[in-house]
């Protein structure tokens, strides 16, 4: 990981247009691709940012970041006045964030019965891996890949990690249909909102029930 603190000016195009005038701040560069721009307020969150995939340029005094076909490019610029500090850090290996309970009893129980995903479901493969950490559940049914991702409560984060996910897989070939589905105990609202919007599916599904232990009451939410 490298830490740069910097006078800069940050600019960003894509989906929307903003810009973070000249300030003192805290850019973290992760070897996955990842930029996050941070200020010395504002809580945890960070000021602007870039999810991998990533394809970053290194200029005298300016870091460019873009992602995204030419078609719908998304470009952000961060225009260097003052290098404070620049460092790098060796962070070894990351481990695999171990599931609670829950999530991995719910997915070992799905990979059990993926047909209680859809009508054909079938199970791919536990852990599909990607270079960003392993999917939880790949299967496939009449319409192709289904990658499935198994939460206890079901967040906007689930759903930003799942279509990291899906820009990895379907970059592989035979796979640019791949869809997602978001498993849950319980769903918030806003996250089955982001995840109609970008096309996937949401379901909320309790482990007692898949395991037959009381009567279903599925709630899927496309």
């Amino acid at each position: 990981m490298r830490l740069i603190v910097a006078r800069c000016e940050v600019i960003y195009a894509g989906r929307v247009s903003s810009v973070l005038p000249m300030a003192t701040r805290l850019i973290m560069w992760k070897s996955d691709g990842s930029i996050m721009v941070h200020s010395d307020a504002g809580g945890y969150k960070p000021e602007n940012w870039m999810t991998p995939p990533t394809r970053i340029v290194e200029e005298d005094a300016a870091i460019i970041v873009e992602k995204g076909p030419a078609s719908r490019v998304e470009r952000l610029e961060i225009r260097i006045e003052e290098m404070i500090s620049d460092s790098a850090h060796d962070m070894g290996e990351a481990a695999r964030l171990v599931k609670d309970g829950v999530e991995r009893d719910l997915q070992i129980a799905l990979a059990d019965a993926p047909q209680t995903l859809g009508e054909g479901m079938k199970l791919v493969r536990r852990e599909y891996p990607t270079p960003i950490g392993p999917v939880d559940l790949m299967c496939i049914d009449t319409d192709g890949y289904v990658a499935v991702e198994v939460k206890r409560v079901g967040t906007i984060d689930a759903v930003e990690q799942l279509t990291r996910y899906l820009e990895y897989i379907r970059a592989e070939h035979g796979m640019e249909a791949c869809r997602g589905i978001l498993v849950a105990e319980s769903i918030k609202p806003q996250a089955r909102t982001l995840a109609r919007s970008r096309d996937m599916d949401s379901l909320e599904l309790n482990l007692a029930e898949l395991r037959g232990l009381k009567e279903p009451d599925l709630k899927l939410f496309g």
